[in-house]
């Protein structure tokens, strides 16, 4: 429809909603009355409007299946008003200089970026709501990067679902200027496409960028919960090995654990002699059954030094069993 068309300009402009029957070229799916030309009294002027099922109600440019467009600039612009809660989508058929024809499926129901050898469905979470928006979509960039170095020739095909308001749609030679951004070779909406100055609105470039720009925040903000939580594992690992273990025994407090309840006692074999094993009290055994070595408590230090030569010797007597000191003398034993 275009290829035979001057493109050589700043724009070419696909559809607008003023005139007699601007949607006389588009085929129009779904219920008739939810697409409709309407006046908006904001704009002061005549807009499209797509209402209900995003899958169901849509206009498709070309009319005709055979036909193609044949738009050849870089920035592809719908200037639309995306209401708050409500699905909107649209379909873009490129070819390449390969003449391989893909789609470009962008929807606010996809949720993240999906991509086969013919087909990409692109996530619009990012779309500024509630506002009249030029959504700009750089065809060169998302051929490119989405099918692995494709090279955009052409934008054959659009079709444009519910829900929305449209009032333009057009094609810019170079990259608008985008709101909150002043970087690149830019150029200013074209006049014929400008809305009036007084009607709040923002352009917005659409690219692989701007896609991941969620996503990128959200996975920074888990990796820095993820390290308030390591360190708080940490902090709370240091605290466990810095507590005071310890229990009392012949009148002394005792660095370490109480001695387990529930030993099981060796029965006595005929004609052999039990051992009793020896270790010295400030070692312990770990879950591991490494021997880790315990700090002795500062009372316990005489003359600057710990009184590291007391071990303790397991005695196995007729009712109990008990750790005693060597310092304690075996005398303590008994009555």
């Amino acid at each position: 429809m275009f290829r035979n068309h001057y493109q050589g300009g700043r724009f070419v402009e696909i559809f607008s909603a003023q005139g007699k029957n601007p949607g006389a070229k588009w085929k129009i799916f779904g219920n008739p009355s939810a697409i409709s030309k309407e006046y908006d009294k904001e704009l002061k002027g005549f807009v499209f409007v797509l209402e209900g099922n995003s899958l169901i109600n849509k206009m498709k440019l070309p009319r005709e299946t055979k036909q193609t467009l044949g738009l050849v600039q870089q920035y592809l612009t719908l200037q639309i008003f995306v209401p708050l809660g409500k699905d909107f989508a649209t379909e873009l058929l490129i070819t390449d200089f390969d003449n391989i024809k893909r789609r470009l499926y962008l929807s606010t129901v996809h949720k993240e970026l999906s991509v086969t050898p013919l087909h990409a469905k692109i996530p619009l979470f990012m779309i500024k709501r509630k506002i009249w928006c030029n959504m700009c979509i750089d065809l060169v960039t998302f051929t490119y990067e989405i099918f692995r170095g494709a090279l955009f020739q052409s934008l054959d095909g659009i079709t444009i679902s519910a829900n929305c308001k449209l009032r333009k749609v057009f094609t810019l030679k170079f990259k608008p200027p985008v709101t909150a951004e002043e970087d690149g070779v830019q150029d200013d909406i074209p006049p014929t496409c400008q809305l009036n100055s007084d009607v709040p609105q923002v352009t917005q470039l659409l690219d692989l960028n701007e896609i991941h720009k969620p996503k990128t925040k959200c996975r920074e903000k888990a990796v820095q919960e993820t390290g308030i939580l390591g360190n708080r594992g940490q902090g709370n690992t240091c605290n466990g090995k810095t507590q005071d273990v310890s229990h009392i025994a012949f009148g002394s407090k005792i660095l370490g654990p109480p001695p387990s309840s529930n030993r099981r006692t060796n029965a006595k074999v005929p004609g052999k002699r039990l051992e009793s094993p020896l270790w010295p009290c400030s070692d312990t055994l770990d879950q591991g059954g490494k021997r880790s070595t315990l700090q002795t408590p500062a009372n316990e230090y005489q003359n600057g030094k710990s009184i590291k030569q007391s071990i303790c010797r397991l005695f196995k007597l007729p009712n109990f069993c008990m750790i005693v000191p060597l310092n304690l003398g075996l005398n303590s034993l008994f009555f």
